[in-house]
């Protein structure tokens, strides 16, 4: 049975989300030291990231085929190789931990001609993979999301006696249209041709050839 009318309900207070305890808690001589150590450390790690990016004016240890103006590789970086056979647009953003290679392993000798070439405009988001161990293009003003993969290489299964690890890897090019957005987690597999303004939907995987203004999901 409830409480007779008129009789006053007891009323519980939540004394760890009420703002008198929250003040007298942060007012503590423990918090203080606390939250300057959080500000010291937010502010020393944005001066990391901005320190640590790459642009064509300060390239730190990359030496990229060619950089255009105003394109930042954010910090901290992902795997990066090749670099001279790397061409980079002019106001492109990279975003962190993003792998972009050129050639199967550093150090290789891979001709006169650019293997990946990235336009200008184009984002690339967090995570991201560009594998490029023949010719990648990627065109001007394409968006990626997080974690996308783009291979020009996949696995072969000529033996099938041969575990697949052990094969010699086909290799294919891969053309990514002007206009495009590669949604999140989307793959992009050996000699995929992609048209302009394309719209590849999260988690889809796209192979052979794709018209322009499509939709694959």
């Amino acid at each position: 049975m409830g409480p007779e009318y008129g009789e006053r309900v007891p009323q519980r207070k939540n004394t760890f989300s009420s703002w008198s305890s929250w003040s007298s808690w942060s007012s503590r001589p423990s918090f203080r030291p606390r939250r300057i150590a959080q500000r010291a450390v937010h502010a020393g790690w944005a001066w990391v990231q901005r320190t640590g990016s790459v642009t064509a004016e300060h390239p730190g240890r990359l030496r990229f085929g060619a950089m255009g103006t105003g394109t930042r590789l954010a910090f901290p970086l992902g795997t990066v190789f090749g670099e001279p056979w790397i061409h980079l647009g002019a106001h492109c953003i990279v975003g962190e931990q993003v792998t972009l290679t050129a050639g199967l392993m550093p150090d290789l000798d891979l001709g006169p001609e650019p293997i990946l070439r990235i336009g200008d405009g184009v984002v690339l988001g967090r995570g991201s993979h560009v594998i490029a161990d023949t010719t990648v293009t990627i065109g001007s003003d394409c968006y990626f999301g997080p974690y996308v993969y783009v291979t020009s290489t996949n696995h072969s299964y000529d033996d099938p006696h041969q575990p697949i690890g052990k094969q010699w890897p086909r290799m294919e090019p891969v053309e990514i249209g002007p206009g495009c957005w590669i949604g999140t987690g989307a793959v992009v597999l050996p000699g995929a041709r992609i048209g302009r303004n394309v719209v590849v939907a999260a988690g889809a995987v796209v192979r052979g050839e794709v018209p322009d203004h499509a939709v694959v999901a």
